[in-house]
C-alpha cells in the first residue's frame, strides 16, 4: 500500500474515528442547546455560524468562547456549564443525523475486520448515548471522550491511548475526521490520516490541512486501499 505521495506504509488493521462533523451532525444539538443555556442565563443568543466555527475542541472551550462572544463575564463560566450540560443531556441526539455515508463505512471496515474506536471532544457522557441512539456503537470497540484522558485532540495522547486499547501500532492505524485537530493530533501520533470533506474544522478550508486522502462520504474509504479513496461512493 502507497500513500499519495509514493511511501510505502503498514497494511492498514484499524481506524480511529472522530464523532462530530464526522459521523454525526451535531451542529443542531449544540445550536438548541446554547439558545436554551443563554436563554436562561439571559444572555444573548450567538449565530448558528458562530457555533459551526467554534465547536470540536471541547465544551469547555465552546462554552468560554460563547460567554466571550456575547460580553458576559467568565465567572458566570460554572453556572453555564451545569445549565449547559442539563439540557445536553435532554437534547442530545434530537437535532444530529447521521451523514450519509457514515454507518455504511462503518459496517465496510469492520465488515473487513478492522477493529474501530471513536475518539472525540465530546464529553464521553454526551458521546457515547448518542452514539447508541444513532446505532453506531455496536460496530465501535471502544468510545473515548474529551475528558477520557489527560490531554485532548491535538494532543496525540488520545490516539495514542486508543492504539493501545486497539492492540494495534500507530502506523496502521487510520485515523478519519474532519477538522486540523485530528489530523495534528494524527501526524504527532504517527497515524495516516484521511479526512472527509464535509464537517466543520473551524470554519477552514479542509483541503489546505495535511492529511493523506480527502473523501466526500466515510463510505468510500476502501479498507484493501483508503488512499485510493475518491469523492463520492466507491
Amino acid at each position: 500500500m502507497t500513500r499519495p505521495g509514493g511511501s510505502v506504509t503498514a497494511s492498514i488493521e484499524a481506524a480511529i474515528v472522530d464523532l462530530d462533523g464526522t459521523l454525526v451532525d451535531t451542529l443542531g444539538d449544540f445550536v438548541a442547546v446554547l439558545s436554551l443555556t443563554l436563554d436562561e442565563l439571559s444572555l444573548p443568543l450567538v449565530p448558528r455560524a458562530f457555533v459551526e466555527r467554534t465547536v470540536g475542541k471541547g465544551s469547555e472551550h465552546l462554552i468560554r468562547s460563547v460567554l466571550r462572544e456575547v460580553g458576559a463575564d467568565a465567572s458566570l463560566y460554572e453556572r453555564t456549564w451545569a445549565l449547559y450540560q442539563r439540557h445536553y443531556f435532554a437534547i442530545n441526539g434530537l437535532h444530529a443525523p447521521v451523514y450519509a455515508g457514515a454507518l455504511e463505512g462503518l459496517q465496510r471496515l469492520h465488515g473487513a475486520g478492522w477493529r474501530l474506536a471513536c475518539v472525540t471532544n465530546k464529553p464521553l457522557a454526551f458521546a457515547r448515548p448518542l452514539l447508541e441512539k444513532k446505532g453506531l456503537l455496536p460496530l465501535l470497540a471502544h468510545v473515548f471522550g474529551g475528558d477520557s484522558f489527560a490531554r485532548r485532540k491535538p494532543d496525540p495522547q488520545p490516539l495514542i491511548e486508543a492504539c493501545q486499547a486497539l492492540g494495534s501500532a500507530p502506523a496502521r492505524t487510520l485515523v478519519i475526521g474532519d477538522s486540523a485537530n485530528d489530523a495534528l493530533a494524527a501526524r504527532a501520533a504517527g497515524c495516516p490520516v484521511v479526512l472527509v470533506r464535509y464537517g466543520y474544522n473551524h470554519g477552514e478550508p479542509i483541503e489546505r490541512v495535511d492529511a493523506d486522502a480527502f473523501v466526500d462520504r466515510l463510505d468510500a474509504i476502501d479498507p484493501l486501499s483508503p488512499w485510493a479513496a475518491r469523492a463520492g461512493r466507491p
